[in-house]
């Protein structure tokens, strides 16, 4: 993990960004003017990442790869299974659905909206303890869509996995097996991501991108660096990252973090 922090901060727009300046300025002296104009070209590529103009653009070409729902072909799986997509503060109880960031919200919603147009359904939410709290991700998420109306009855939840890839193993290792034809909800951006993972561990998903981020441009101001504008193009330079890395593992095996 904290080799994945690493990678997520020089792929940051602001982090690769002040790391080139720094090389641009010890280099100074040293680079040929090819170097000069390749490195200014990616400082103002990094420029324009931290402004919402760029990052919208760069979030919704990944939001754009993920399949939309009317691709899968009939007839719909019969299950459902959620990726939980986070916490913004510690919750105190397994009821306490007021601690799921705004990703985790967003995809109960729209997984519940899912379950709940078809009965029978089954939802398996995956999701684990994050470090330093005391209940599960997956909980939290199943007591918001046993709010929402979902029967306790059609939920299952795993706790165990903390990554993306650990999501799929781990509802692949569950008992009674989810079937191989699924519904795979998590949000647009890490839709890509997630298929790579689920696909490698022999499920058939269905994608079901939901949790859409990308912003049309609005005024000049988002011509102008902005932190948000900075934390949405890393979370799609991690996704493309992590995507990459999946295929490599799904070919090779060899280890991969988040």
């Amino acid at each position: 993990m904290p080799l994945t922090r690493l990678i997520d901060a020089v792929l940051s727009p602001l982090g690769f960004g002040l790391l080139l300046a720094l090389a641009l300025w010890l280099g100074r002296r040293r680079l040929s003017r090819g170097l000069w104009y390749a490195g200014f070209a990616l400082e103002a590529l990094c420029l324009l990442l931290a402004a919402p103009l760029g990052a919208n653009a760069l979030v919704a070409l990944e939001e754009r790869r993920a399949p939309p729902a009317i691709a899968c072909a009939a007839p719909a799986p019969a299950t459902v299974v959620l990726l939980a997509g986070g916490v913004r503060r510690p919750p105190h109880d397994a009821d306490d659905v007021g601690a799921l960031n705004a990703a985790s919200v967003q995809r109960t919603i729209d997984a519940a909206a899912l379950v709940l147009a078809t009965p029978g359904t089954e939802l398996v939410i995956s999701g684990g303890i994050r470090p330093g709290d005391d209940v599960a991700e997956s909980t939290l998420m199943a007591a918001l869509a046993r709010r929402l109306g979902v029967p306790p009855v059609s939920i299952r939840i795993e706790t165990g996995s903390r990554t993306t890839w650990q999501n799929a193993q781990h509802v692949r290792a569950l008992a009674p097996a989810a079937p191989e034809r699924i519904w795979l909800v998590t949000s647009a951006l890490h839709m890509p991501r997630a298929l790579v993972a689920f696909r490698a561990v022999g499920f058939v998903p269905c994608a079901h991108p939901v949790d859409f981020r990308a912003a049309p441009f609005r005024e000049f101001a988002d011509l102008l660096p902005r932190g948000g504008a900075i934390a949405a193009s890393e979370a799609a330079l991690h996704e493309l990252a992590g995507e990459i890395a999946y295929r490599w593992r799904a070919a090779y095996g060899s280890a991969v973090g988040d």
